[in-house]
């Protein structure tokens, strides 16, 4: 190239193509080097098998579905059982076929080859094939005692001679497997003799379950004998399950314990329960004290402690049950649960006795059981004592009734045997007072105490059968004490409330709400009571860990104070919401002085709640609703006058328009116009204001909600009137509103208005429209929709660019 060459005539003659043809070149190399990368890993792949060539795999194995040990075990156990009902068979229908002497040699000799066959087995390590034989031995032994009974007891009773063969059989098992034992063991051994087979011992630990039933049985028993029987096979059971060291033995004797001990406790228990005299009572309890030794002695040596524990709890409670069955006969019906309580409380003192940990905390949890139950017991009386008033709500004012007992039963009988319900409680509330020291139980029982005091206190008015007025005020004097003692607590500078204060406080509010209800007896008693209660929650609410609670409780019966008041002057429920009114107005006026506390939170819901009470008693009044729903949107309004409550603003603008909507009605205007316009023109000043806070704002956002809560109601209504005046508003209406949005290029207005005008016009078009359609002949409509389609088809690329280009144009609007 020459020197002289300049640099702009260089680059006007270097060569740089358009970009679609760069690339489209691009995308020829792409594709090229991805063809040449495929090709390359291809090579690779097949470089690598033929350097590391992989093993062919190995043929599946198939395995046996089953282990040789098992199919062993299975056979041995098969041929047992068939042996087994061979010799059945045998003794039972071949019998007779032969004499004394032959039946004797064959039972025998048989059963003595059964027994001895695994000695010589155990001996070459066949322990599976001498399991099988042992149990056929074992099999014959019961076909030989019922073989000694055919021949030699034939007039012996069934179930005596069953009792002794049952006893007899479980010693001879015994003995086979310990002489089994003794033979396979060493000399110089020292381990607990124990038996190579696993059948003989726990089969002799099942049969000796049935002994002592037997007998009892054959000897005609009584219950307590037959349950007697019961609980001592239970002992047996219970000291063979904590002495013995084989495994299978412990697990069928402790099973055995459990279901003979339990179904003799039972027993045992419904006798004392359905003892009617003093000796049948003392009979049944020195069953189940027996019973609640065996329990004791297990949970002694129990070697868990889990276990221990549990097994002391039911001991324990066996023991009560023993003590207070016999205590039942001799007192009154009404102190029976009392009497069982007392022997519960008693059981604290044995668990304060030096005992193993286990036992201790079992006999505990047996005190408490009782407790648990006799203050359930006693939840009936409470209960009706609690929820009983609320029957006054259909009777209000009807007149007080005689005495306490009387108000909480008008729609509910009162429980029987409930006269001892207060002592049961307040003895549960001294045990947990006294009784519970630990740091980390001791708050939890003081508020288990504080509630059972205060049910305590509920329930004695009632039971007492007090006069109105004195339950009234005992009731009063609850609630104060309640409120004082979490005025008190609530003084610990903690970050939270504190449970026994939270505990006092739900309390009072529970007694509070009872109290009203049962002031609604009488005028006076109401209008008295409600103020007291106001005034009490009032003075409680300046608590900073009160306040979220005790405020709204004060405001609550405020409102019910003033719906009160109202009844009391006569006026009708419409008149009284504008009493009502005052409650809201107080919580909005007071959480502005609060601001931002939880307090202020609370007590403006519960002011919500009061103006939603206002509305509901003037719905039957519109002109009073109106007015009612205008001092409500004002509330709102004040509220939303504080920088953290702007948004009840909104609130407060749909209650005035509903407010105006209400007015209307109540003076029979049914134009739309008159309840959208008032909408319109708030929401389209908002729209301004927002617009100009935010230039991101759609047009639909801000304008669109206002436009068209006008626009569509009147074109409905535009659409069904028959005269011209709404239909020419409409569209003027319609118009003005497509001209702004096309002048400020805004989307919502120009949509919205040009839809509406265009409906409007083809509105008042449609009788000519129908009238040039009847005028037609049959074949013009067919006609004039081919020639429309030739014409859209031809045109149709022209109709595309066309709206593209007024999608753009309405895309760059806002």
């Amino acid at each position: 190239m020459p020197e002289n060459v300049t640099g702009t005539t260089l680059l006007s003659m270097t060569h740089i193509p358009p970009p679609a043809e760069e690339l489209r070149f691009l995308d020829t190399e792409l594709r090229q080097l991805d063809a040449r990368r495929a090709q390359l890993l291809a090579r690779r792949a097949w470089l690598l098998h033929a350097l590391y060539p992989v093993p062919a795999p190995r043929p599946a194995v198939r395995r046996p579905e089953t282990t040789a040990p098992s199919v062993q075990n299975v056979l041995l156990i098969l041929g047992g059982i068939l042996l087994t009902v061979a010799a059945i068979a045998f003794t039972l229908v071949s019998w007779g076929h032969l004499g004394i002497a032959g039946r004797a040699l064959v039972l025998g000799a048989v059963t003595v080859a059964a027994l001895g066959a695994p000695v010589p087995l155990l001996g070459r390590s066949l322990c599976s094939t001498a399991e099988s034989v042992a149990g056929l031995g074992l099999a014959l032994t019961v076909l030989d005692a019922y073989a000694l009974y055919e021949v030699a007891f034939p007039d012996a009773d069934g179930l005596g001679y069953a009792a002794v063969a049952s006893a007899v059989l479980a010693a001879v098992w015994t003995a086979y497997g310990l002489t089994l034992g003794a033979l396979r063991r060493s000399p110089g051994d020292r381990a607990p003799l124990s038996s190579p087979l696993r059948l003989p011992l726990p089969l002799a630990t099942a049969t000796a379950q049935l002994p002592l039933l037997l007998w009892a049985g054959a000897a005609d028993a009584g219950a307590h004998t037959m349950t007697a029987a019961l609980l001592l096979t239970a002992a047996f059971d219970t000291a063979l399950a904590l002495r013995t060291p084989v495994k299978s033995v412990r697990i069928v004797s402790t099973v055995g314990a459990y279901v003979m001990g339990g179904w003799g406790t039972f027993a045992a228990g419904w006798l004392s329960l359905t003892a009617s005299g003093t000796s049948a009572a003392a009979r049944a309890a020195a069953l189940l004290l027996f019973a609640a030794a065996i329990a004791l002695t297990a949970a002694w040596q129990a070697p868990r402690p889990r276990v221990g524990t549990g097994i002391a709890l039911t001991g324990g409670l066996i023991a009560v049950a023993a003590v207070g069955g016999v205590l039942r006969p001799s007192l009154p019906d009404v102190w029976t649960v009392p009497g069982y309580l007392v022997c519960g409380v008693a059981l604290l003192a044995a668990a304060r006795i030096r005992l193993p940990e286990p036992v201790r905390h079992g006999l505990a949890g047996a005190s408490g059981s009782v407790q648990a139950l006799a203050v359930v017991w006693a939840l009936p009386a409470v209960t009706v004592a609690l929820l009983g008033p609320v029957d006054w709500v259909r009777s209000a004012w009807s007149g007080a009734p005689a005495n306490a007992r009387d108000a909480v039963t008008t729609g509910n009988p009162w429980p029987p045997n409930a006269a001892t319900a207060p002592l049961v409680l307040a003895l549960v509330a001294a045990v947990l007072v006294v009784a519970v020291r630990g740091t980390t139980w001791r708050p939890r029982a003081l508020t288990g105490a504080l509630t059972l005091a205060w049910a305590t206190a509920i329930v004695l008015p009632a039971t007492l059968e007090l006069p109105y007025a004195a339950g009234l005020f005992a009731q009063t004097l609850v609630t104060a004490a309640l409120v004082a003692y979490a005025v008190r607590a609530s003084r610990v500078p903690t970050p939270a409330l504190p449970a026994p204060a939270l505990a006092s406080l739900v309390l009072s509010l529970l007694t509070a709400l009872s109290l009203a209800f049962l002031a609604l007896a009488s005028e006076p008693a109401t209008l008295s009571v409600l103020a007291t209660l106001t005034a009490l929650f009032a003075a409680a609410a300046w608590r900073p860990h009160l306040g979220p609670i005790a405020a709204p409780a004060a405001l609550v019966h405020a409102t019910a104070l003033t719906c009160a008041v109202g009844a009391s002057l006569g006026w009708q429920p419409q008149h009284t919401a504008l009493l009502v009114l005052v409650v809201p107005v107080a919580a909005a006026l007071l959480a502005a002085r609060l601001d931002a506390s939880p307090t202020a939170l609370s007590i403006e819901v519960t002011g919500a709640a009061a103006a939603l009470l206002a509305v509901g008693l003037a719905v039957t009044d519109p002109p009073v609703l109106a007015l009612v729903l205008a001092l409500c949107g004002v509330i709102a309004a004040g509220t939303a006058v504080r920088e953290d409550r702007r948004p009840v603003g909104y609130a407060a603008a749909v209650l005035f328009v509903l407010a105006t909507w209400v007015r209307l009605a109540s003076w029979d205007i049914g134009s739309p116009e008159a309840y959208t316009l008032p909408v319109t023109v708030p929401a389209l000043l908002v729209g301004v204001l927002r617009r100009r806070k935010d230039t991101q704002v759609s047009s639909w956002t801000a304008y669109g909600p206002g436009i068209s809560v006008t626009l569509v109601p009147s074109l409905f209504a535009a659409w069904g009137d028959a005269h011209w005046l709404r239909p020419l508003l409409l569209g003027a209406a319609a118009l003005a509103v497509t001209l702004v949005g096309a002048r400020h290029r805004l989307q919502a207005p120009l949509v919205l208005g040009g839809t509406v005008l265009t409906l409007d016009a083809l509105h008042e078009l449609a009788p000519y429209i129908a009238q040039v359609a009847g005028a037609l002949p049959r074949w013009a409509p067919p006609a004039l929709a081919g020639l429309l389609l030739l014409a859209l088809g031809a045109t149709y690329e022209q109709r595309i660019r066309d709206a593209r280009r007024v999608r753009e144009v309405l895309g760059r609007m806002d």
